[in-house]
């Protein structure tokens, strides 16, 4: 079962907030990992129904990845272990 994640909008560009800056790193890990396993899930389902479901899923995970490096490009993030993609 899949968590929902929250973020508080970064309202200002360039904030230097250590708590914000650590809620934002940790919503990339997280939505990393759920990225990873839309994909897996989506490699190794064989319904179409579900097959559908996934597909939605991975869209919806990668759309808040770029979302997330959108944000910590404007918060000045550079943290090539956590901006870069991962490939399998």
């Amino acid at each position: 079962m899949q968590q929902k994640f929250s973020l508080r909008k970064i309202k200002k560009k360039n904030r230097k907030n250590p708590d914000e800056r650590h809620v934002l790193l940790n919503e990339i890990a997280l939505t990393r990992t759920a990225l990873d396993t839309a994909i897996s899930n989506f490699e190794n389902v064989i319904d179409p129904d579900l097959i559908d479901c996934y597909i939605y899923q991975l869209n919806s995970e990668e759309k808040r990845y770029k979302y997330l490096l959108k944000q910590a490009k404007e918060f000045k993030i550079n943290e090539p272990e956590l901006l870069i993609p991962r490939l399998r």
